[in-house]
């Protein structure tokens, strides 16, 4: 196995409500793991700049980038993948889930706001994702195993 550098992604960190903004991000329903909206960054364009676009891709909302709030890093020993994700906290700006919405590249299959409750009865990653979108603090998860869904390879 070659090894990769890691790559860099993006998180939204969107409450409203007391409700976190959630997505389901596996093609063809591969997986039932929920993540926050987001995901890499192209070269030469800011994070915030990335993550709106992200998000708007995902969910088609338009949100205000804040300030980050936690830094995760996933990676999967079978494969060598590593991924270093910033959260940043994000209100919305413009428009609301609507059901028609797709994801231009197929990847986003739901997306729902959740409780902590809620949350907590959901397989989701990071582990301290709960902690962080309904707190304040900053935080940090140095090398989080990705996981396996129940019908395929490691995916994140």
């Amino acid at each position: 196995m070659t090894p990769r550098p890691p790559r860099l992604a993006v998180r939204a960190v969107i409450v409203d409500q007391d409700r976190l903004l959630v997505v389901n991000a596996f093609p063809d329903g591969r997986g039932d793991l929920w993540c926050l909206p987001g995901g890499g960054v192209e070269t030469g364009t800011s994070l915030p700049e990335n993550l709106a676009r992200e998000v708007h891709e995902e969910t088609g909302l338009t949100i205000r980038v804040g300030p980050p709030c936690l830094v995760n890093e996933f990676h999967n020993p079978e494969t060598g993948f590593h991924q270093v994700e910033v959260f940043f906290r994000c209100s919305v700006l413009d428009g609301r889930l609507d059901r028609g919405w797709r994801d231009p590249e197929a990847v986003v299959t739901k997306r729902r706001f959740v409780t902590r409750d809620e949350l907590a009865a959901l397989p989701h990653k990071p582990g301290s994702l709960a902690d962080v979108a309904f707190g304040r603090g900053m935080g940090y998860d140095p090398l989080e195993i990705m996981v396996k869904p129940s019908n395929g390879p490691a995916l994140w």
